[in-house]
Parts: C-alpha cells; sequence; structure tokens
C-alpha cells in the first residue's frame, strides 16, 4: 500500500512558458530539449510547460513509498516523467527567479517516477496550449476552485521511487 511521505504546497509565477522541479546539483541547460510535450525531462530535472496566459500557479508537491492512485478527476491534463535525481535535494526552477531550494523531503538520491496533473481556473480563460506546433483551446473542467485558490493554474504533482530503466 502507497504511503504518502511528505507535501509541500507552493505558488510560483512561470516564466518563459515553463517552471520546474530540479535536483540542486543539476545543470538545468537543456538545448535539446523536446517541447512537443507537456513534461520536458532531462538528468536532473522535469519542468512543465505552461499556457502563456498563466501568471501564477499553485502546487502541491507529494512524496510517495510506492505509486499512489490518481488524484480527483477531471483535470485539464496529465503527464508522467522519469527523472534521476543525484541527491534528491529539490528546488523549483522559474528561469527569470533561477532556483529555490524547497524543503520536500524524498527517501533517497535515484530515480524518481514524477505524475502532473493539472487544472486551469475556468474564470481566468481562455488558455491555448503551449506545445509546439498546437494552438488548440484548452478543457478547464470545474471541480477545482478550493485547490486553484484563485490563482491561473493548479498542479498536483506525485513522487515515487522507482527502479533505473
Amino acid at each position: 500500500m502507497s504511503r504518502l511521505l511528505d507535501a509541500f504546497e507552493p505558488t510560483v509565477s512561470p516564466d518563459y512558458r515553463t517552471f520546474g522541479l530540479v535536483d540542486t546539483s543539476a545543470d538545468t541547460h537543456t538545448p535539446n530539449a523536446d517541447f512537443s510535450r507537456w513534461l520536458v525531462s532531462a538528468p536532473g530535472m522535469v519542468r512543465l510547460q505552461v499556457p502563456s496566459q498563466v501568471v501564477r500557479a499553485s502546487l502541491r508537491l507529494e512524496s510517495w513509498s510506492t505509486a499512489p492512485s490518481t488524484g480527483p478527476a477531471p483535470w485539464s491534463g496529465q503527464a508522467e516523467a522519469d527523472v534521476e535525481l543525484p541527491t534528491a535535494d529539490l528546488g523549483i526552477e522559474v528561469s527569470a527567479d533561477g532556483m529555490r531550494e524547497i524543503p520536500l523531503i524524498l527517501p533517497s538520491p535515484g530515480t524518481y517516477r514524477t505524475r502532473w496533473h493539472w487544472i486551469f481556473n475556468p474564470g481566468n480563460g481562455p488558455y491555448a496550449s503551449p506545445l509546439t506546433g498546437s494552438s488548440a483551446a484548452l478543457e478547464t473542467p470545474l471541480g477545482h476552485a478550493e485547490e486553484l485558490k484563485g490563482e491561473d493554474q493548479d498542479c498536483l504533482v506525485q513522487m515515487w521511487r522507482v527502479a533505473r530503466r
């Protein structure tokens, strides 16, 4: 049975349509990143692309013992990515602000699966997809007002340790 180990709830102001989780020891320069997906990952980091209309986003970061059940639906989107965390000391990186360390406790260094759920505030839209080659309008399902706290976007990020692939 999966067990919640720790949680942290920051707010970020994305710029350049992205923000991410990084290992504090990682080089976050990613010249060959694939921007055709919501999650952009590289050794030591995983970033979420966001619509340019998102000015502030609330987050709930969760550390789990094993894969947790998925969060309550409906969401605007969901994606998963593995990330190698050499020190398991995490930070949130926003390009203009740099990296800010966060107190989320992970069990140990290694490979983690990250599951990202996100929702956009229906009262602040419409939102356009940030993905390369896409101009689709994004869904803004109702039912997440408490999590959104008036912000443009809310993200639930669940992390758990996995064997190296």
